[in-house]
């Protein structure tokens, strides 16, 4: 094995051509072009083919890594989509936007002495070839079993359900409250990092194989979830996401121009802001932006305000570079594109002018003490290192919370102490017979590979329920 981890860490990681940081910041076009197929091809070769894969058991939805690798070793592309497909259903989405340095890229044998297998890299370019080249065949289905399933939201956990129990036999519905199918995939993620359109074609590939949608459809107003089990639904999986914003609470924060990062990347994704005014979605385009917070969320928040004219877009972060949640990749190219990143920086207020708009933001400068429950050193402030900074927008990306709608006005569904809905973890089991819950609805913030996970388990558990009862 040794020798095989050498020869293999010969052949350097194949690179990912990508637009350059002065023409992307200038366009709201996907940053990565995609491997070609000659690329593709020599980065598969540098797969050990394990015999006990260990980037299995990192993905969620144990996808057959080193499987699906061989088969675009072996030139046979479409092939190895169909072998993704066995455990995903989104390789177009989860080849882009999954955090695979912490999970199957982060346990590859070869990135012990080299750098690890593009795994993620190589499931986007299987995913795009089939959409380009496939014939589109669908994958087998059993016979129908006459049992329907409502799934409440279009996001990745509720795809993933829908996705599975389709080809189970079972009868599914989608209700998605917004007008367009796909959830925090569409209105949470930007184009330059998700094209929309490919999640579109994710959707329809479900709908191709029998899944209902049914958009604008407020599943918690204009029906209950008992009047979906009257209407004949079997079992009902809830996929709403964690979608109700949170706050600073500091001094200021209700100044014209300040921006939860939900409704400003609401507005620029889904309602295509950035496209005004062929869309009639105005938003603030400032030129001195802040964004609070580092995760992902705020790293879309600060290349957006790039794209849509700022001068200066800055990151400020009241923990260390250490500490960022966010992606490293996403971090670099915000780095690349010229987001200016201020660590151990916490705002205590922000200053308006007479008309009521922000003009800047007053902070103070931290230091780590010992890690708090999050297993991350907590950031303390430093007396007298008062300071302000200039701006005429601030973006608050600092996670969200569990959206009320929807559980506050369902009976027998039990919560936590944060408004989350309280599942089994292994099954998506809720409080209430026959009804399952997965994703941040569930865990709060998190991965569109881990709310995908959580789908799995709820399908394979609804799937038995149908089978065999509760």
């Amino acid at each position: 094995m040794a020798q095989e981890v050498e020869k293999k860490g010969k052949i350097p990681r194949q690179p990912m051509p990508e637009q350059t940081p002065e023409a992307r910041r200038n366009n709201f076009d996907e940053v990565p072009f995609g491997l070609s197929p000659e690329a593709a091809m020599q980065e598969a070769k540098r797969c050990l083919q394990c015999k006990k894969p260990s980037c299995i058991e990192g993905c969620p939805v144990s996808v057959d890594i080193p499987g699906f690798i061989k088969l675009i070793c072996e030139g046979e592309f479409t092939q190895a989509t169909r072998k993704i497909w066995e455990r995903n259903a989104l390789p177009a989405v989860c080849g882009r936007v999954c955090p695979q340095e912490n999970q199957c890229e982060g346990v590859c044998i070869l990135g012990k002495k080299d750098e690890p297998v593009a795994i993620g890299n190589l499931e986007r370019f299987a995913a795009d070839y089939e959409r380009k080249h496939g014939k589109g065949e669908l994958p087998p289905k059993v016979k129908p079993t006459g049992k329907k399933v409502a799934v409440v939201g279009s996001g990745p956990s509720g795809l993933t359900v829908a996705g599975d129990l389709i080809l189970k036999g079972h009868a599914v519905t989608i209700f998605e409250a917004f007008h367009r199918p796909g959830g925090v995939l569409v209105y949470g993620i930007p184009e330059f990092r998700l094209p929309k359109e490919i999640v579109f074609q994710e959707v329809n590939f479900l709908e191709r194989q029998g899944v209902r949608l049914e958009c604008n459809s407020v599943v918690g107003r204009i029906v209950s979830l008992d009047e979906l089990f009257a209407e004949g639904y079997d079992a009902i999986f809830l996929g709403v996401g964690a979608g109700l914003p949170s706050f600073l609470n500091i001094p200021g924060e209700n100044l014209i121009g300040i921006f939860s990062a939900n409704e400003y990347l609401t507005r620029s994704n889904l309602m295509k802001a950035y496209r005004f005014p062929e869309y009639d979605t105005p938003i603030i385009r400032g030129k001195n932006v802040i964004t609070l917070g580092a995760g992902n969320v705020a790293m879309d928040a600060a290349r957006t305000a790039l794209r849509l004219g700022a001068d200066v877009s800055r990151i400020v972060y009241r923990r260390s570079r250490q500490e960022v949640p966010a992606r490293t990749a996403e971090v670099h190219h915000a780095e690349q594109e010229g987001v200016e990143f201020h660590f151990l920086t916490a705002p205590t207020r922000f200053i308006g002018d007479e008309k009521g708009r922000v003009i800047g933001m007053e902070g103070l400068k931290m230091e780590l003490g010992e890690p708090d429950e999050s297993g991350r050193r907590r950031p303390i402030p430093i007396k007298g290192s008062e300071f302000r900074l200039e701006c005429d927008q601030a973006i608050i990306a600092v996670g969200a919370g569990a959206n009320p709608l929807l559980t506050q006005s369902t009976e027998g569904l039990q919560l936590n102490k944060r408004g989350y809905i309280i599942a089994d973890p292994e099954t998506g089991k809720t409080s209430k017979k026959a009804v399952w819950a997965g994703g941040d609805i569930v865990t709060g913030s998190a991965t569109v590979i881990l709310a995908m996970g959580a789908g799995r388990k709820a399908a394979d558990s609804i799937h038995k329920y149908l089978t065999w009862g509760w």
